[in-house]
């Protein structure tokens, strides 16, 4: 047994000598050491020796095994020593570079034309005022003239989340709010998320900004009206820009009209984008209905205004060129980093 155990303690120290790696030395323990081991064989082998042999060949083994372990472990440590070394020497970094600024974000389209519409109608004097985007129905309805069997104030056109109230579907029941804390003279824009049970396509979303402006004083006429948004339309698109004023109707205002500008894709010889009329439709105004007036306490009598709505994905559609509304809600940085 002592020829076999310095055989066995002989091949097991040259075979941890010879590991150069954490994983080459852990299967020399389990060659050496293990349950399968020819140490353990003969430790299994030492029934079949007296009972004044067993001792010393048990002694004998623990000391193999000690000798052997203990080798192991010398070598784990060099190798842990090596290993160790050679990680920091790759990832050493080079303090002596410089820093690495993080990439900039940038804003997205709609944000970026909403902040040129205020700071043109800002500059006209107008105030930016923002409401709830859950809005009370007198609010976003009965108080803009739309009245109970209007088709709006169905469910199937409208997120309704209570009787009385809804997801606003446009941003003129701010409006009525600042009626109501204000008197005139009034001059503000109320910009916001909108919502309707619209069927999602290339020029249609459940979701969209809008812009509502308005403005109460004495003496208001139309002609204010044309002029204030004539000036928008050639500071956001050029002062070649054409407006067109061609009469609509609205339940808030009297009289109304369509908002239209000269195709800028074209120069309205016809084209795709205003299908082929020459001219691109970007929202629609008015005068205030003495309804609405009504509703909010004011004299309309002392009084008049006009109001406007457009939509912002408009606008920034018309602005750059983007022919499908989906565009802006996809988060698709190909298409956003060109802003």
């Amino acid at each position: 047994m002592n020829q076999k155990a310095d055989a066995i303690v002989a091949a097991a120290l040259e075979a941890v000598a010879h590991s150069d790696s954490i994983q080459e030395l852990e299967q020399c323990r389990i060659t050496y050491l293990g349950k399968r081991s020819a140490l353990h064989q003969l430790q299994k082998s030492m029934g079949s020796l007296s009972a004044e042999e067993r001792p010393g060949a048990g002694a004998l083994l623990n000391e193999c095994r000690k000798t052997i372990q203990g080798r192991m472990d010398s070598r784990r440590s060099e190798l842990a020593a090596v290993e160790l070394e050679n990680r920091l020497r790759s990832e050493t970094i080079d303090v002596t570079l410089p820093g690495r600024a993080p990439a900039r974000g940038r804003r997205h389209p709609i944000s970026l034309v909403s902040r040129q519409i205020f700071d043109i109608f800002e500059k006209m004097g107008f105030t930016v005022l923002e409401g709830p985007e859950v809005e009370e129905e007198f609010y976003n309805f009965d108080a803009l003239n739309i009245p109970p069997d209007h088709p709006a104030r169905e469910d199937q056109d409208s997120f309704y989340i209570a009787e009385d109230r809804l997801l606003r579907t446009q941003t003129s029941g701010m409006q009525v709010r600042t009626f109501k804390r204000f008197k005139p003279p009034v001059a503000a824009i109320s910009p916001g998320k909108c919502f309707r049970r619209d069927t999602v396509d290339a020029t249609h979303s459940h979701t969209f900004h809008q812009l509502e402006g308005f403005l109460v004083d004495r003496g208001v006429s139309m002609a204010d009206l044309k002029g204030v948004l004539t000036g928008f339309v050639h500071q956001m698109f050029g002062a070649e820009t054409r407006v067109r004023f061609r009469p609509d109707f609205f339940p808030f205002t009297e009289p109304s009209a369509e908002i239209a500008i000269s195709c800028f894709n074209c120069g309205q010889t016809g084209c795709r984008v205003c299908s082929t009329t020459g001219w691109i439709e970007i929202g629609g105004a008015g005068m205030i209905h003495p309804e609405v007036f009504n509703s909010v306490g004011y004299d309309y009598e002392t009084c008049s205004g006009f109001a406007f709505g457009m939509g912002i994905e408009r606008i920034v559609m018309k602005k750059y060129g983007v022919s499908d509304i989906r565009q802006f809600y996809e988060n698709d940085m190909r298409f956003l980093s060109q802003f």
